[in-house]
């Protein structure tokens, strides 16, 4: 019994009381001499880089508008970004459609620019498929189709359907779009025209990144569906709105086509005017009340993103050189790309000319007061933005609408 007892104590009760009970616990990850090792490898491999700059007008003595008070203004949202996407053209638009339900029936809304693009994609998909790959797959596209989508599919309120995952502040379509393309470059090489298979595909991906577009939903207690919502609730037709273009290129007075690649689907309905009918039908819209969803180009030396100014500078051309030659000359070399689209909601007069005030969803609109928006001089409206898309009614006299 007494060897029996001794065994016990030292298999089980000396242990017990010898040995620690270890504890596990969270630490923080500590620098260690890898660490080194990485940094030095890095900064041996690492290229000797230089801050290419650009060349900028100085605006140093230049006089320009500095606040909204200064411009006459129609009803618009107040601005919001489109985050890392590149469907200024959704944005642009979504939100002129927004002052136009505001226009014609007095209602604040917010609109899913995130139904939109869903349904952008699902376009753009079939004709890929029936072009067996031709069809260019990007994020840019025109004002137009917008409203080409509300017609199929219809709109629905942002807080329905805002296209976020939940603690998502900003819109990025970065990896969605690549794993889109992806999959149709696939597609190509494998000659796998399944139409119903591919749509299927590219909603699931869609799905995960923005979420599942709802089918109906309430709005001030009464359930629609998203053609419902645009036909009843914003009362808004879709083929009240014209696309206004001005390039020698295409006959004017007829209906051309707009030939950018961001019109992926080749689009006809753009009535090509000249420069000057261009210009008056825009001017006599802002000071009418209405507002424009306009697209041109953005990138040029007398943009001064701090002061929140484009204009065109005496050494690119002198205002009194800007006709119909200039701006197609630019069209034509590609000094003048269709890269922006933006909302024109208001405007001031300065000496014969006016200032456009611009509302922005581009990341470079919201870096300094008032937040989201820009000057556009008249002069660069008529040499650098080719296209606009404007209500019907805001043309009478000046173009014949079909």
């Amino acid at each position: 019994m007494k060897k029996l007892a001794l065994l016990f104590l030292v298999l089980f009760i000396l242990p017990a009381i010898i040995l620690p009970q270890d504890k596990g616990i969270f630490v923080e990850p500590q620098k260690g001499f890898w660490d080194e090792i990485q940094k030095s490898v890095d900064e041996f491999n690492k290229k000797e880089t230089s801050k290419k700059k650009s060349f900028k007008v100085d605006l140093t003595n230049f006089s320009a508008p500095k606040n909204l008070d200064e411009f006459k203004y129609a009803r618009h949202n107040p601005p919001v970004s489109q985050g890392n996407t590149n469907t200024c053209w959704n944005f642009s638009t979504t939100s002129f459609m927004e002052s136009e339900v505001y226009r014609l029936h007095g209602k604040s809304v917010r609109i899913s620019e995130a139904f939109t693009t869903y349904c952008e994609y699902i376009e753009r998909v079939k004709r890929f498929i029936k072009e067996r790959g031709s069809s260019a797959i990007g994020e840019g596209s025109e004002a137009n189709a917008v409203t080409r989508n509300w017609k199929i599919y219809g709109c629905m309120p942002w807080d329905v359907y805002n296209g976020l995952q939940p603690e998502q502040k900003f819109h990025d379509h970065a990896k969605m779009f690549e794993e889109i393309k992806s999959y149709l470059d696939n597609l190509k090489t494998t000659n796998a025209w399944d139409e119903e298979e591919a749509i299927k595909t590219v909603k699931a991906i869609m799905n995960h990144y923005l979420g599942v577009p709802p089918q109906k939903f309430v709005v001030e207690g009464k359930e629609y569906t998203p053609n419902e919502y645009l036909a009843d609730y914003l009362k808004l037709n879709p083929d009240d709105y014209v696309d206004v273009l001005s390039y020698m290129q295409k006959p004017y007075g007829e209906q051309v086509e707009y030939e950018v690649p961001d019109n992926w689907w080749h689009n006809k309905d753009y009535y090509n005017v000249p420069l000057d009918t261009f210009m008056k039908v825009l001017k006599n819209a802002v000071r009418k009340g209405f507002t424009v969803s306009i697209g041109g180009d953005v990138s040029e030396p007398g943009k001064d993103a701090d002061k929140k100014v484009f204009m065109i500078p005496p050494f690119d051309i002198p205002s009194e050189y800007i006709d119909e030659n200039s701006r197609q000359f630019r069209f034509s070399n590609g000094t003048t790309t269709d890269d922006h689209g933006v909302h024109l909601v208001g405007y001031k007069e300065d000496n014969g000319k006016d200032w456009y005030l611009i509302k922005d969803s581009g990341s470079s609109a919201h870096n300094n007061e008032p937040k989201g928006y820009y000057f556009f001089t008249e002069d660069y409206i008529k040499l650098k933005m080719m296209d606009f898309m404007v209500h019907k009614d805001a043309v009478k006299g000046f173009i014949e609408v079909k």
